[in-house]
């Protein structure tokens, strides 16, 4: 029954949201002071929630939001509840100016929450989000300055507000992205990174105590 399928699906999502984000569930607050989110250009993304580290899934899919492509690789966030969408640019500056060199597309609307990752083709195309940015933006979008995120690796670390794209305003703690661009990541090193990430997390809950 059609009714049935439908109340599968949603109880589903409520249980993967819940599990994941804390959502309605005060005892696990104490367990965790932020969730930390890392993607890069070429299908590496994790989340590290209340189920501990956790791989993103990615697809490549058609972008409906402003000026989106029909190719575009797409990061699952896993049913984020209240998740803002809007474009987040990364500037890369240059002597006299600047340019955007990735945008960073949140949309709470397709698959539940899915985060669009357009990068540029400058010197060449070396990884799967090189599509260069979207010819559009969401009304809501703000600039981000690229910067150092780890060894060898530029992007930028952000930790959305209250109506700033990418803010999940079901979860009981910050949720905080690292996007990383320009250089294709090794498995290793992307892991390395990402525990790293749970590493500050619980430094942070540490710090608290």
């Amino acid at each position: 029954m059609p009714n049935v399928q439908s109340l599968r699906r949603l109880l589903l999502s409520a249980v993967i949201t819940t599990a994941v984000f804390g959502a309605g569930s005060a005892p696990a607050w104490a367990q965790i002071a932020q969730i930390p989110i890392v993607v890069d250009e070429n299908g590496h993304g994790t989340i590290n929630g209340f189920l501990g580290l956790q791989s993103l899934p990615f697809s490549i899919i058609p972008d409906p939001g402003p000026g989106g492509k029909p190719n575009v690789l797409a990061y699952g966030l896993l049913n984020p509840p209240g998740l803002v969408t809007g474009d987040v640019d990364l500037i890369v500056n240059v002597q006299g100016g600047g340019f955007v060199s990735d945008t960073l597309r949140f949309d709470a609307v397709t698959g539940g929450g899915t985060l669009f990752f357009y990068s540029d083709q400058d010197g060449g195309i070396d990884a799967i989000a090189d599509i260069v940015t979207p010819f559009g933006h969401y009304p809501n979008f703000i600039d981000l300055h690229q910067e150092t995120v780890g060894p060898g690796l530029f992007g930028a670390i952000y930790t959305p507000t209250t109506g700033q794209p990418g803010f999940v305003a079901g979860s009981p703690v910050p949720v905080t992205y690292t996007f990383i661009s320009e250089v294709p990541v090794p498995t290793s090193l992307f892991l390395l990174l990402t525990g790293g990430a749970a590493l500050l997390g619980l430094g942070v809950l540490r710090g608290r105590t």
